[in-house]
């Protein structure tokens, strides 16, 4: 009986890691499509803010930070505010820039 609840266990640990996203992958997708106006390393790029006329929060900031996985995934969607919808990053894309986003943790 241990035994089964062990394997059922490991099994669901493993399912986890296999939804998890690559966050190495998702620095190159985040290069290509959101660091024009987030900047490199979540930093906002200042003239972009200024011509929007928004006041960008780094990326890693405990606000940001704060927002669920799929919070992130649907900003990267639909975008929010004045950001567009990012189309490029959907999918796996998606999950491993949030796994990047995670990274730049403040």
């Amino acid at each position: 009986m241990k035994r089964v609840i062990w394997n059922a266990g490991l099994s669901l640990f493993a399912a986890g890691l296999a939804l998890a996203g690559d966050a190495a992958a998702g620095k190159a997708a985040y290069d290509k499509s959101c660091k024009g106006c987030h900047g490199s390393g979540g930093a906002p790029n200042a003239s972009i803010a200024k011509s929007l006329k928004v006041n960008m929060l780094h990326l890693g900031d405990p606000a940001v930070q704060k927002l669920s996985d799929d919070e992130l995934k649907s900003v990267l969607a639909d975008g929010k505010g004045k950001m567009k919808a990012t189309k490029s990053v959907s999918g796996k894309t998606a999950d491993d820039v949030v796994a990047y986003m995670r990274t730049l943790k403040q």
